[in-house]
């Protein structure tokens, strides 16, 4: 990392135990800004990740974009020498990060209490389908079943037809964001009581614990106190949100589909008369969001009728003009060729492996949030399986070549 490049997280060193995506994004975000991610990956096969949606070779770029800036160290935690390394490594890290079936961890003798005595400050985030607690905390489950379990997936979809998923994790993802925020909240009480001259943190209070239906359950708003409050129960809607009109994706003449985004009350009359119909803009039963969500209908064929007359770069020229919010529903194409993440460099290059062969010039998503002008540059793509057991096993703990052999499940692997 160049000596300009902003790293508030350097000097931190996060021990990833997971695989999938809950953990190794919160893994991800934390590597993104600094923190030393040793991600530790099973014997022979790795993270399952490598193989989702592997298109050609034997690492999938999934993997290479969710465990970036991270090294991989292969251990077997079910023999005697892997969980030794493991808590050698515990030793000199801040944050442990996991998301195994609750019991997992202390079946193979690395529980909180085993860990705690390794390290007393460490922070110990655990991501699990719903929580290390309550009678369904022993179930597995991924993050399609925790978003049932939310309330979220029951307003995905169209009203007429069963609910359907949307097009990425969501559910392991916001877990994620979740883990890494916790992991950094613990990390800055630590350092608060250390600046305070107080003592460290109790095992209770570093025990992090994401669950995935919950952490879905935190973004579904006020769907519960509506319901507790006045008996409302939230139905799929579609394209739309409940409750607020006109927003809507809509087809233009030309094929493609522009969402707009004229729920405001004042948006709405100059929304009106875009399309060539003041009478609505001027209509006061449609002067309140309420009005209009009743006659949302009514709306949205009469958009629907103008945007079929014009095509998609029209109607958002004329959108644009008049002050209604608007846009066009990208596609990775799209993204890769747009100048606004251009110029944030949220689209990053690079030459990347698939195991089998070098693919010149690919694009990966930037980090986020920005800090300055632009995204911070991605320092490599997720590595390949073992590639820094030399380094970490060899170099931070000192165990020679049979002793790492040991620790690795005398697996070969590849080292850097």
């Amino acid at each position: 990392m160049s000596e300009n490049t902003t790293a508030p997280l350097a000097g931190v060193r996060v021990l990833e135990l997971g695989n999938y995506i809950a953990a190794p994004t919160a893994g991800r975000l934390l590597a993104d800004f600094g923190a030393e991610v040793i991600k530790v990956e099973r014997p022979g096969t790795g993270d399952e990740l490598r193989n989702w949606r592997l298109a050609k070779g034997t690492t999938s770029m999934l993997y290479r974009t969710l465990n970036r800036n991270k090294k991989s160290v292969v251990l077997d935690l079910r023999s005697d020498a892997g969980r030794a390394a493991v808590l050698e490594l515990v030793r000199t890290s801040d944050i442990l990060l996991e998301n195994f079936r609750p019991g997992t961890l202390e079946k193979w003798g690395l529980g909180p209490e085993v860990l705690n005595e390794a390290n007393p400050e460490l922070v110990i985030t655990r991501i699990s389908a719903f929580g290390q607690t309550g009678p369904l905390s022993e179930r597995p489950g991924f993050a399609a079943v925790a978003e049932a379990y939310s309330g979220f997936r029951n307003l995905v979809g169209d009203p007429d037809r069963a609910p359907v998923r949307v097009g990425v994790s969501i559910g392991d993802s916001i877990a994620g964001l979740y883990a890494a925020f916790g992991s950094v909240m613990s990390l800055f009480q630590r350092e608060t009581r250390r600046g305070a001259g107080q003592p460290s943190t109790a095992l209770g209070e570093r025990i992090i614990d994401v669950a995935l239906n919950e952490a879905m359950f935190s973004m579904m708003e006020s769907l519960v106190p509506d319901y507790e409050a006045y008996g409302q129960k939230r139905e799929r809607t579609g394209g739309r949100m409940e409750g607020i009109a006109p927003s809507n994706a809509y087809v233009c003449a030309d094929g493609a589909s522009i969402v707009v985004a004229g729920n405001g009350d004042s948006i709405f009359q100059r929304y009106m008369e875009t399309i060539g119909r003041p009478d609505l803009g001027a209509d006061p039963g449609l002067g309140s969001n309420a009005g209009r969500w009743a006659r949302r209908e009514e709306l949205d064929a009469a958009i629907g009728e103008w945007t079929s007359r014009h095509d998609a770069a029209t109607a958002l020229e004329q959108l644009d003009a008049a002050g209604v919010p608007a846009g066009p529903i990208y596609t990775a194409a799209d993204i890769v060729a747009d100048e606004q993440y251009a110029a944030r460099n949220m689209v990053q290059k690079f030459d990347v492996s698939t195991g089998e062969e070098l693919l010149q010039d690919v694009g990966f998503p930037g980090i986020v949030p920005v800090i300055g002008a632009t995204s911070l540059p991605v320092r490599h793509l997720g590595p390949d399986l073992g590639e820094h057991n030399d380094e970490v096993l060899g170099g931070l703990l000192g165990l020679d070549a049979d002793a790492r052999a040991a620790a690795a499940g005398a697996t070969e692997v590849r080292s850097a």
